[in-house]
C-alpha cells in the first residue's frame, strides 16, 4: 500500500514564482533521510503561499550525497496533476492540514483521507483549458 505524503516546496522567505512549470518538478530534496517509498503519492505544498498545487508520484530510490551537510537526500517525481498557477491553487486546510503544522519540515506523512482531499481540491482547481500533467490514476 502507497503512503501519501507532503512536500513542502520553497520558503516562506522565499517564496515560488506563482507560474508553475510541471516540467520542472523532478526531485526534491531533504535534509534528514525521508521514509518515502517508490510509489508513493504526494501533495506539492508552496509554502509562502500556504496552498496545495499539485500531486506527484515518488520516483526512483532515495540518493544520498554526503557531502551535503543540508538538503543530501533526493527522490525523483513523476508530476500527475500540476496548476500552471499557483494564484488559483486551493488552500492547504482542504487537504486537512493546517500550515502551522508544517514546522520546518520539508516533507509530511498524511493520512489517506488527506491525500484524497488535496487530490480533490487540486484536481477541483484546475480549468478546462490549463495545462500541465492530469491525473492518471
Amino acid at each position: 500500500m502507497t503512503q501519501g505524503w507532503l512536500l513542502v516546496r520553497g520558503r516562506g522567505e522565499r517564496r515560488l514564482e506563482p507560474e508553475v512549470d510541471a516540467a520542472r518538478i523532478t526531485a526534491h530534496s531533504s535534509t534528514h533521510r525521508p521514509a518515502v517509498e517508490p510509489g508513493d503519492r504526494a501533495l506539492l505544498y508552496a509554502a509562502g503561499w500556504r496552498v496545495v498545487f499539485g500531486l506527484v508520484e515518488i520516483g526512483d530510490e532515495l540518493e544520498h550525497d554526503p557531502a551535503r551537510e543540508r538538503w543530501g537526500w533526493r527522490f525523483s517525481l513523476r508530476p500527475l496533476t500540476v496548476l500552471p498557477d499557483l494564484r488559483a491553487a486551493p488552500p492547504v486546510e482542504a487537504a486537512g492540514v493546517l500550515p502551522r503544522s508544517l514546522g520546518r519540515h520539508s516533507y509530511v506523512r498524511l493520512t489517506p483521507a488527506q491525500l484524497e482531499a488535496g487530490r480533490l481540491a487540486v484536481e477541483s482547481a484546475l480549468t478546462p483549458g490549463a495545462s500541465g500533467p492530469r491525473t492518471t490514476t
